[in-house]
């Protein structure tokens, strides 16, 4: 069980970015991947009526399996039935179990570097061999069915990102066709984290399970829907395999919380409020892209999706994470380091997520302009 297991480093960045601010100084949060606003005002609602009615347990929600089964026929064009969804404690829960009821100790699985920094530590984690595919801007810092077909031996498995963490980039839908397509001739099984699905700015992003019914998909409520703290995320399975992964999700988590489960039913029809965050980020993300070259960043990831941009500042350091805590202490902007999602290239890169106020992304190009001219 001693596996290895590096540190989150944008832990670190934002514990003092939250010291800063204990010392009365005034910080933006540009670290972390998460919505500055709350749930939807229906969802708070309904949940403030079970809180009043219900004493709540170990329960898992047959209308909103129900409900979300009828999402996927509604978005994707996909029909799944509503016992394919194992309810999760967030999408960090899902992959675990996806991975853990579907590989072996010492199986080989393929992901993109950069990737979400979880993707690799959870593999070592579960003894699993992480197989990382350098991926740059050849490839719009994406996987390609042509990388994957050219692993000799083939994985076990592979994780498929779209939109992607860092980068926002968004896989085509051809492209994942011959994704799907390599995985069935070498036999690979897919898990297909979908987490920022419904924040997309070029086209709407599609489901691995249009073009492969047996991939194995993660997701959450996270994001689009705005609930991080509800921790409620799912984990969509193929029939064959719902009972092993039922088994396992019985055993190690038990169930995902009631109240959450009851909020996330009224969420799935806030679309209007959820379409204006979207709206907000997409705003944010045409502020930054404009800005970003003045500050001399002009190479970035094409941020598709997500409410992310990935920036190389190899210009200015070979260090990022140093770069990121000063740019932190010297303007109170808090922004990653691209060490987290890729241990070779990543001390070129920051990560800064948009997913904040207009007001607030406004402000911290005008902190960050004077400081990145004075670094250059």
């Amino acid at each position: 069980m001693l596996a290895h297991v590096d540190p989150f480093h944008a832990i670190t960045i934002s514990r003092l970015a939250h010291e800063l601010q204990a010392q009365g100084r005034s910080v933006i949060h540009m670290e972390f991947g998460q919505p500055s606003t709350g749930a939807p005002r229906a969802a708070i609602a309904r949940a403030h009526q079970v809180l009043d009615s219900d004493p709540m347990g170990y329960w898992e929600s047959p209308a909103l399996k129900a409900r979300l089964a009828r999402h996927y026929l509604e978005t994707y064009g996909v029909k799944v039935e509503p016992e394919q969804f194992v309810l999760m404690c967030g999408a960090s829960p899902a992959l675990t179990l996806a991975l853990s009821s579907t590989f072996s100790a010492g199986d080989r699985i393929a992901l993109a570097r950069p990737g979400y920094v979880a993707y690799r530590n959870t593999l070592r984690a579960l003894h699993l061999t992480p197989v990382e595919i350098s991926c740059g801007p050849e490839s719009r810092f994406q996987l390609t069915a042509a990388a994957l077909g050219a692993l000799d031996p083939a994985p076990q498995g592979v994780i498929v990102a779209s939109p992607a963490n860092p980068t926002g980039t968004i896989i085509v839908a051809s492209e994942l066709e011959a994704i799907a397509r390599v995985c069935r001739e070498r036999n690979i099984t897919i898990i297909s984290d979908e987490i920022y699905h419904g924040l997309s700015y070029v086209a709407p992003a599609r489901s691995m399970l249009e073009f492969e019914p047996k991939a194995r998909v993660v997701n959450s409520f996270s994001k689009y829907f705005s609930m991080v703290g509800w921790r409620l995320g799912w984990l969509l399975v193929p029939p064959e395999h719902q009972a092993r992964a039922r088994a396992f999700m019985g055993n190690l988590f038990l169930t995902a919380p009631s109240l959450s489960q009851h909020a996330a039913l009224v969420a799935l029809d806030c679309r209007e409020e959820l379409e204006g965050h979207v709206a907000t980020y997409a705003r944010n993300r045409e502020l930054l892209l404009e800005a970003l070259p003045r500050l001399g960043l002009t190479h970035i990831a094409p941020p598709d999706g997500a409410f992310y941009i990935y920036a190389n500042v190899g210009h200015l350091t070979n260090n990022s994470l140093d770069l990121c805590l000063s740019l932190l202490r010297d303007t109170g902007v808090a922004t990653a380091t691209g060490i987290d999602f890729d241990p070779v290239e990543g001390h070129r890169y920051m990560r800064l997520s948009f997913a904040v106020s207009t007001a607030e992304v406004k402000d911290a190009i005008a902190r960050m302009q004077s400081w990145f001219a004075r670094r250059a």
